[in-house]
């Protein structure tokens, strides 16, 4: 027998114990829908945490046991849901699963991640009114102490008082369908407010509406609640719901640190005066009423317009997806500032310099001075990357502007001529581009005397659909016939001489006071002048959204006091000079 064969050990001496095959060392499932998902994918859990791969391929996405804090079971729309709550990731939500996988599940949780998998029942009843409950994820709204619904927090992007008892929640919306959670570049439930990208309708808005007050314990600086012999404060329930759901969603807070902030800037489009703080990825507008976060991405056309008064600076902004104020959409924001507002002292940037270095080299400054528009422009232009679109050189008006002073129906703005568009600010914006026109037709409405000293255009679309501006000064039509001409744009001039109009014109220095009185009554809104209109704008710009309203029915309502007063005037004068033709009678007789 061989040395070997004497000092080996015995055989049994190295066999291992056998796995106990009775425990699993993973739990599979397909068919299973991640974040709202357009597609299935495979779920696995295992000792060291779940992770889940789409059936179609891309990244696969993981998360550590160590992360998951609870879990539930539910009914919802693909069968059953499986929704995990971490402690870094948020709210993860796998759907899809069979009620006999339950049993499954909830021993996969009890056994490797120590947790209980608590079943969920939702409220079926219908109801619009219950209680809203704030948890570390999401927003619950109850009925009857069983959730109706879930709202993420990271599906928020922005909350407003709409009213007194009223707030309004409103959702991200990715830039395309395919931008979601789940696809290969964004890595699963890791991407924030992208779950509802993959769906065909998306809920974009919600409103609570919140009476009453509540009793809210103050707390100490230290953070302690105050004692229970001093009083309670009471809070507006809406404004308390409005400032808690800021603080758990993180609103604002999402954006880092603010790069620099403009306090009380006027806006004509939406209407009032808000602050602007600018972030790395987005800029935030604050009002008294609304708040806007906005995208750079979002951001499509950037214009900087001379006012024509010599006086103001417009920055006007195209973004999409427009903002929003209930119904009322906002494809363009409308700034404007008074050419010699300068900045106190030269403003840093709050900005690192090896960032600015790396990142904004050649697009933004350490420090800015001079007048605010021109900042807030090369700011926007650095942060945003695009272009600054000025009106065309190859259009002067007759006054020596860039724009010209007209009208779309009842609303009053100027007209500005770039090198591949129109734009009409401020109310309503209008984006006009010259490769969509089909024709431009200029005309002459009415028969009175005004209609010599003012012309219409007509701009037609290559869908069908018209732009008509109206009331502009018949000065201005060289200027523009030479430019359209300059454009290669199809015009039509439809302004026939009107004999008696142009009479009555050449005769306006012999009438008397009181009929150049009537003269002024009759052109209506094309003598007003643009400067008095900017002043009672901004006197009226910090007023409520209600307010705005009332003062536009006001103004209506006189208006037509006043068309009453012109139709008696006009009276008059055909009954006077239906009586002349007798007395002539009477004198040939």
């Amino acid at each position: 027998m061989s040395a070997w064969n004497v000092h080996a050990p015995a055989p049994t001496a190295n066999k291992q114990p056998r796995p106990n095959r009775s425990e699993p060392l993973r739990e599979s499932f397909d068919g299973i829908y991640l974040d709202l998902s357009t597609l299935p994918g495979r779920c696995r859990f295992a000792e060291g945490g779940l992770g889940w791969k789409p059936s179609a391929g891309g990244d696969t996405f993981t998360l550590d046991s160590s992360n998951i804090t609870q879990a539930q079971w539910s009914r919802a729309s693909r069968g059953y849901e499986l929704r995990v709550y971490t402690k870094n990731t948020g709210l993860i939500q796998l759907d899809g699963f069979q009620q006999e996988d339950f049993e499954r599940l909830a021993k996969v949780f009890k056994m490797w991640y120590s947790i209980n998998l608590e079943n969920k029942e939702h409220a079926l009843r219908g109801y619009n009114w219950g209680k809203a409950e704030f948890g570390k994820s999401e927003l619950s709204f109850n009925v009857q102490s069983r959730p109706a619904f879930e709202l993420p927090y990271s599906e928020i992007a922005n909350t407003n008082l709409a009213g007194k008892n009223e707030v309004a929640i409103e959702f991200s919306l990715p830039a395309n369908g395919e931008d979601t959670g789940t696809n290969g570049h964004l890595g699963g439930a890791r991407a924030r407010g992208k779950k509802s990208g993959g769906a065909r309708d998306q809920l974009v808005e919600m409103r609570f509406y919140i009476p009453g007050t509540v009793t809210k314990k103050e707390k100490k600086e230290d953070g302690e609640d105050v004692s229970e012999g001093d009083e309670e404060e009471e809070h507006n329930a809406a404004s308390l719901f409005y400032n808690t759901l800021i603080e758990k969603a993180e609103i604002g807070e999402i954006a880092g640190d603010t790069f620099i902030t403009f306090e009380d800037i006027l806006h004509l489009t939406p209407r009032g005066r808000f602050g602007l703080d600018m972030y790395e990825t987005s800029f935030r507008l604050r009002g008294k009423t609304y708040d806007y976060k906005i995208q750079y991405d979002a951001i499509k056309k950037f214009f900087v317009l001379p006012k024509p008064d010599d006086i103001h600076q417009l920055i006007t902004i195209g973004v999409d997806p427009p903002l929003r104020q209930g119904q009322t959409r906002y494809p363009f924001i409308v700034m404007q500032f008074k050419k010699d507002e300068e900045l106190d002292e030269p403003v840093p940037l709050n900005i690192e310099p090896d960032v600015l270095e790396e990142r904004y080299k050649g697009k933004l400054e350490a420090q800015y001075e001079g007048p605010i528009y021109r900042v807030v422009a090369q700011l926007l232009r650095g942060l945003s990357g695009r272009k600054t679109i000025a009106p065309s050189r190859d259009f002067i008006s007759h006054h020596q502007q860039s724009g010209i002073k007209c009208s779309i129906k009842a609303n009053e703005g100027h007209l500005y001529c770039m090198d591949k568009s129109f734009l009409f600010v401020p109310k309503p914006a209008t984006y006009i581009s010259f490769d969509q026109i089909s024709v431009i037709t200029m005309s002459r409405v009415g028969g009175n005397l005004s209609s010599s000293r003012t012309f219409d255009i007509t701009i037609r679309m290559k869908n069908g659909s018209d732009h008509q501006f109206s009331n502009i000064n018949r000065e201005e039509q060289t200027p523009l016939e030479d430019f359209f001409k300059i454009k290669n744009l199809k015009t039509k001039n439809e302004m026939v001489d009107d004999s008696g109009a142009l009479l009555a014109a050449a005769l306006n220095d012999d009438l008397d006071e009181s009929d150049d009185d009537q003269v002024a009554v009759n052109r209506g809104s094309a003598d007003e002048d643009s400067e008095e209109l900017d002043e009672d704008f901004e006197a009226e710009s910090e007023s409520e959204v209600a307010e705005e309203f009332d003062s536009e029915h006001e103004s209506s309502g006189s208006g037509s006091d006043e068309e009453m007063a012109d139709a008696d005037a006009d009276g008059d004068e055909d009954t006077e000079m239906a009586e002349r033709p007798k007395k002539k009678a009477k004198t040939e007789n």
